[in-house]
């Protein structure tokens, strides 16, 4: 089973990291090579950029990979692939945008007007949804320069701060993407159990984060009283203390924002012996 990720790049580091955390660690994958071994000797990793990513899955030379929604609806491969997981970083919008003192202030005004953008396929299809048409032209980067060089009137670009286009005086007028990196695989190796096995390991650490492991003794009288006050997911787990006498131990996942408040409700409820910890793996 072949996994392909980004090279290099913001996306770079998060998917490796996640990779590790979910316990498919990487072995002799150097820098400058091209794949990597994993423990699990039936899965390798490919390394290559993000842009590309799903041509190697639609072209068997992957079969799975990890990479933007924005790249591979702008592949035009996504009728191709299955979206198997949001992986909950890389988030950006695509977005039309316009010079602030301009006299584009919705999309109708583009008719006949000229747009540039990184991603031609994309717009395309969303003037297409909007029975606009003007002229799309593709720049392979200083999208945001464009309206000021007078070489567009209008651009559809990434933002995630919207900083950069406050920097060029432009304004958004419509969004057209909201996007992250997403775990894809290809529409014919979706059931086979490696596959869902690597989503299933992927789920289980986006799952873990923002949660803890909290574990405390209570007195057998005072279970429901502590019982009522954990959150978390379902009930607490419940099991004999050895040579506890009436006490037994409570075991429940909880929200790491409710973390303070809940001690201090169970120890009011008659808990002791506290103990929270970290989860990094967490499997519903």
């Amino acid at each position: 089973m072949r996994i392909a990720v980004p090279n290099k790049g913001r996306l770079h580091e998060p998917t490796i990291d996640l990779l590790e955390r979910a316990g498919l660690h990487l072995e002799n994958g150097a820098d400058r090579k091209l794949y990597a071994e994993t423990v699990d000797p039936e899965v390798t990793v490919l390394f290559a950029r993000a842009a590309d990513i799903p041509e190697y899955i639609a072209d068997g030379a992957a079969e799975m990979g990890i990479t933007g929604l924005d790249q591979v609806r702008e592949s035009g491969q996504a009728d191709r692939l299955a979206e198997l997981l949001d992986l909950e970083f890389g988030r950006c919008r695509l977005v039309l945008a316009a010079p602030e003192d301009g006299d584009i202030d919705s999309i109708g005004d583009l008719a006949g007007r000229t747009v540039a953008t990184e991603f031609p396929h994309v717009t395309r299809e969303f003037f297409a949804d909007t029975g606009v048409d003007p002229e799309v032209v593709e720049v392979t980067g200083a999208t945001e320069l464009t309206p000021h060089v007078e070489m567009a009137d209008a651009i559809v670009d990434i933002t995630s701060t919207g900083t950069t286009l406050k920097v060029n005086r432009l304004a958004v007028i419509d969004e057209v993407l909201s996007s992250s990196v997403r775990l894809f695989a290809r529409d014919d190796v979706v059931d086979e159990p490696k596959v869902q096995e690597l989503r299933t390991a992927l789920s289980s650490v986006l799952t873990a984060d923002g949660k803890r492991y909290l574990m405390m003794n209570v007195p057998e009288d005072r279970l429901d009283a502590v019982r009522d006050v954990i959150p978390g997911l379902g009930g607490p787990t419940i099991m004999d203390v050895a040579n506890g006498g009436d006490k037994v131990a409570v075991h429940a996942v909880v929200d790491e924002r409710d973390v303070f408040e809940t001690i201090t409700e169970v120890k009011r409820a008659g808990a002791s012996d506290i103990l929270v910890t970290e989860i990094e793996r967490l499997v519903e």
